[in-house]
């Protein structure tokens, strides 16, 4: 098996996962969302812990918050990350997984905006299209709906940032990961202290729901290894097109499993979605072609010179 077909099957093992990840969720709607992040947060830290220490990686993790600056920049990266999950559980308790897949189709433009005005990158015609088509969409689900998807919005902006912010940091993906539940797990804990003060929570009170609090640790940190496996053996485009997966996946749950109504709106608003990255998803592609074409060119000339 090529490294290449590898890293597709760990993509799509990644993307799979976060897709099908609302069937999990959907058995602990009667938890408070925020008890269920907090339990998702500090599992998901032992079992990152747990991985770096098979590893002998330990270290790795006072190397990465060596810095005030780097510390300062990975705490934005927590809170958008932590705000992201609970809005993601939140939405499956209350039967909106529509709203969270609209939300993760719209990443990638969102994105792209950031790109724009973060860091200086121009756009293209696709992409300016692409956006607009984005942003009609989600007028046209307000206009009809009476109400801003701000489910929506609030995941794939969250996530655009939290994307951002990694961008800039020297850091690998789980060594990442587990600096960013580290410096919320203060807050986790005291969150946790308050709700156990007050009566029992949810954790101990039947083994179904401690064992999907404990699991949601994994959950979290499976799909981490799989993509960045992944993201090391096939290019950025074809990374960038299978993550589509998730929502889709996503979407399926929504209206097959759950039952939430699609109407005629939501109809044109997705049909919107899937034109508009469809279109982006085909530019980024060419792009992508072009790049390689161009560094094996140079690559050729640079031997021939030789």
């Amino acid at each position: 098996m090529s490294e290449t077909y590898k890293g597709l099957l760990a993509m799509v093992a990644a993307c799979s996962i976060w897709g099908l990840s609302p069937i999990y969720y959907k058995p602990l709607s009667h938890v408070p969302a925020t008890e269920v992040l907090c339990h998702r947060l500090f599992w998901s830290l032992v079992f990152f812990v747990g991985i770096l220490g098979m590893q002998g990686r330990l270290r790795a993790i006072r190397e990465a918050l060596n810095s005030p600056r780097r510390v300062g920049i990975i705490a934005i990266a927590s809170g958008m990350i932590s705000v992201n999950w609970f809005l993601f559980i939140y939405a499956t308790q209350i039967s909106r997984n529509a709203e969270t897949s609209l939300g993760y189709y719209m990443f990638p433009l969102m994105a792209v905006l950031c790109g724009r005005f973060v860091f200086g990158e121009k756009l293209g015609k696709s992409q300016i299209v692409a956006i607009a088509m984005a942003i009609l969409a989600v007028s046209i689900l307000t206009w009809a709906l009476g109400a801003v998807p701000w489910i929506s919005l609030a995941l794939a902006i969250s996530f655009a940032i939290y994307g951002a912010i990694k961008k800039t940091l020297p850091v690998g993906p789980m060594v990442s990961v587990t600096c960013e539940v580290l410096l919320f797990m203060p807050i986790v804990i005291a969150i946790l202290l308050s709700i156990y003060s007050q009566g029992p929570g949810a954790f101990g009170q039947s083994w179904q729901d401690s064992l999907l609090l404990i699991f949601a640790g994994p959950l979290t940190g499976m799909p981490l290894i799989f993509f960045s496996y992944a993201a090391r053996r096939i290019s950025m485009s074809t990374v960038g097109v299978m993550q589509y997966i998730n929502p889709t996946l996503q979407f399926i749950c929504a209206f097959v499993l759950f039952s939430e109504p699609f109407t005629s709106v939501h109809a044109v608003a997705f049909a919107l979605i899937w034109s508009a990255l469809i279109i982006y998803s085909v530019a980024a592609i060419r792009q992508d072609r072009a790049a390689r074409r161009s560094s094996m060119a140079a690559a050729g000339e640079s031997t021939t010179l030789m």
